[in-house]
């Protein structure tokens, strides 16, 4: 199968890897060329054109692409890189599969309700808002949608970085709450995710990419305080601002689960003890 992957970052590139073990012919794309990589910027008609003239088309296109980082022009580069990029793609490679990664962000329930594919999604925020038209004109061509929940794995742990730099809180506005739920998924399980939807062609619709344990936020930070001795965070009332908005619910794997996926870590303290560069990547040890 001949496979074109945009966006090979941090899960595209274990993605490429996947795929090439698996004996797929994989064309990996990010958006300034590298040794291993053709540049292509997702969100120009005319890069993708000339990247369909150099490369060819392909069974199947998957786009990861990330929309680059924070900043005040945060919208604009999700309009151009989720919205405008998946129009593009689906106009550039119209006989191709084409599976677009999203984020369980679209959901934007606050009650710690479990959420699945059915479940409404009404994000809020207008980051997830844009994600959510990307997946309409995705489901439109026929393309599956990933929905993936936060991202962690070697190098990169938002949750363990911050109670070890002391920056953690507890969403609440009681001193005895629990504070949200957390869901996450580990690079390697993202990529097996998207490495499991590229090789079943019926696969078309949404699916949520997590992992088998959603955790309270009390809960997660216990563990951490029973493991490095750092205490537990305060209670505090919720940043509102983040980026994708701010939620409190359970997403559930089980559609996902059904087709026959498994994750290598149901948890994250599954991964926190057997991936052996996960700990040492955040905490220097």
């Amino acid at each position: 199968m001949r496979v074109i992957v945009i966006g090979a970052g941090f899960v595209g590139n274990s993605l490429c890897d996947l795929m090439e073990v698996a004996g797929h012919n994989v064309i990996s794309v990010t958006k300034n060329e590298t040794d291993s990589s053709t540049a292509c910027d997702v969100s120009s008609l005319e890069s993708l054109t000339l990247l369909r003239e150099e490369k060819g088309t392909a069974d199947i296109v998957i786009h990861c692409a990330s929309s680059g980082g924070r900043g005040a022009d945060l919208r604009i580069r999700y309009q151009k890189v989720y919205v405008d990029g998946c129009r593009n793609i689906i106009e550039t490679f119209p006989d191709s599969r084409f599976v677009f990664v999203s984020s369980s962000s679209v959901y934007a329930q606050r009650d710690g309700s479990v959420v699945d594919e059915e479940s409404i999604a009404k994000p809020l925020s207008v980051t997830s808002q844009l994600l959510l038209q990307a997946e309409s004109i995705t489901s439109e061509f026929g393309g599956s949608v990933a929905r993936l929940a936060g991202i962690y794995g070697p190098g990169r742990s938002y949750l363990l970085k911050r109670y070890i730099e002391r920056n953690a809180q507890i969403d609440g506005t009681g001193p005895e709450s629990d504070g949200r739920w957390i869901n996450q998924i580990h690079r390697d399980d993202a990529a097996s995710a998207l490495a499991h939807m590229v090789e079943k062609s019926e696969m078309n619709g949404i699916y949520n990419v997590c992992d088998d344990m959603p955790m309270l936020q009390r809960a997660c930070y216990e563990e951490f305080d029973r493991r490095f001795k750092h205490g537990v965070p305060e209670v505090k009332l919720a940043i509102e601002s983040k980026a994708r908005g701010w939620t409190h619910k359970k997403v559930s794997n089980s559609k996902l689960k059904e087709t026959g996926w498994v994750p290598k870590y149901p948890s994250y303290f599954d991964a926190l003890d057997k991936d052996t560069e996960l700990l040492s990547s955040i905490i220097g040890t």
